[in-house]
């Protein structure tokens, strides 16, 4: 992990054009490639970032330092650092992950006994399969044989897709398993999460959890 708190500004040039004009700001760098920039309020959520797979090439404009970040998409973040105040790496080694609470960890054991309601011949390859950034929550085939990430919550937010969508960036590099799709699964999904995964042509399914226990068969919706 590599923070750098720097006064900069950011631009961003892609499907859309954004720009940050220069504040002082928190740079998050990640073992997974991905880039962040953060201010001092917004809780958790940047200004702006770049999630893998991405390249980050430092150099030197006008005796400024520029970082430019880029996507497989080609799209670009560009960190110009009028002034760096701090800047260091430290090694945070391997996540154990986070523990899921009785509800998601249910739902997980339920639904991977229960493949048949995602679809008629869905079959499980595993459940927890391990991955350098953590596990998935269910690994699985379609009926015409495809590879399935399902990610599991109990809301589904903003993160849950972020994090579903760094399992299948990973994923689609192994050619054992490409092309890897992605399902992502809750009992509420709010809408700013659904809109988010259909831009990344992930699936939406929303669970009943009685329904998964076998009390009401009806409420499980695949969108």
């Amino acid at each position: 992990m590599r923070l750098v708190i720097a006064r900069c500004s950011v631009d961003y040039a892609g499907r859309l054009t954004a720009h940050l004009p220069a504040a002082p700001r928190l740079v998050l760098v990640k073992a997974d490639g991905s880039v962040s920039v953060h201010a001092d309020d917004r809780a958790y959520k940047p200004l702006n970032w770049m999630s893998p797979p991405c390249t980050l090439k430092e150099g030197e404009e006008d005796g400024v330092t520029v970082w430019t970040v880029v996507n497989k998409a080609g799209e670009k973040l560009i960190l110009t650092m009028e002034e760096i105040l701090h800047d260091s790496s430290h090694e945070l080694g391997v996540d154990p992950g986070l523990i899921k609470d009785g509800v998601e960890a249910h739902l997980q054991e339920l639904l991977a006994d229960r493949m048949e309601t995602l679809g008629e011949g869905w079959s499980l390859i595993r459940r927890e399969y391990p991955t350098a950034i953590g596990p998935v929550d269910i690994l699985c085939r379609d009926a015409d044989g495809t590879t399935v990430a399902v990610e599991i919550k109990r809301r589904g937010e903003i993160d849950g897709v972020e994090q579903l969508t760094r399992y299948l960036d990973l994923l689609n590099r192994d050619p054992r398993l490409a092309p890897v799709k992605g399902v992502f699964a809750a009992q509420e999904i709010k809408p700013q999460a659904r809109v988010l995964a259909t831009d990344r042509a992930i699936s939406c399914v929303t669970l009943d959890y009685d329904a998964l226990r076998g009390i009401d068969d009806d409420k499980l919706r695949l969108f």
